[in-house]
């Protein structure tokens, strides 16, 4: 059991909503692992950080990617640092990861001034493109493709994933 397609990204690159919409148009489940997270601690990941910490957020993260990794057949999205962990990203080997790129300007302006976001308070600006410098090396290296989300819709950020990774869209089988 493999996922069919899983996405990695920075904040703001539309991980969640791509998910969505592939699972719609692929006819499988969709997962998120900061939803498995939450689910796991009965609270938000945002208070889990305040909490906790980063670093038992991140075990849990890892815990749940390890998981969904082995049981989820469908299109999994990762929180946007899943891949700083040295243990996700060998375990993501093999599969088909697909990382979602977006520019500084345009997550800025998707994730706002951050306040659902906890390693984004502050200057979120500043934060951003700290992060996202520091993880782009990361994305590169799990992900088989590469796809830019800036200019694109969210329908036409799925129909690249679908075309680009060679995934037949189930909408067109009718």
């Amino acid at each position: 059991m493999s996922p069919v397609v899983v996405l990695v990204g920075p904040p703001g690159a539309g991980k969640t909503t791509i998910a969505e919409e592939l699972g719609r148009r692929l006819g499988v489940p969709v997962r998120d692992t900061d939803a498995d997270v939450e689910q796991q601690v009965g609270t938000s990941v945002q208070d889990l950080f305040v909490q906790q910490g980063e670093a038992y957020f991140r075990e849990l993260e890892a815990e749940a990617v390890r998981v969904a990794l082995q049981e989820h057949e469908g299109v999994l999205a990762l929180g946007g640092g899943a891949v700083t962990s040295p243990a996700v990203r060998e375990a993501l080997a093999g599969h088909r990861v697909v990382f979602l790129d977006v520019g500084l300007t345009e997550a800025a302006g998707r994730i706002g001034f951050g306040a659902s976001r906890p390693l984004l308070l502050g200057n979120v600006r500043a934060t951003l493109k700290a992060l996202m410098d520091e993880r782009r090396p990361l994305y590169e290296e799990v992900s088989v493709l590469t796809v830019p989300t800036d200019t694109l819709t969210p329908d036409e950020v799925a129909g690249a994933v679908l075309t680009d990774a060679g995934l037949t869209d189930r909408r067109d089988d009718a």
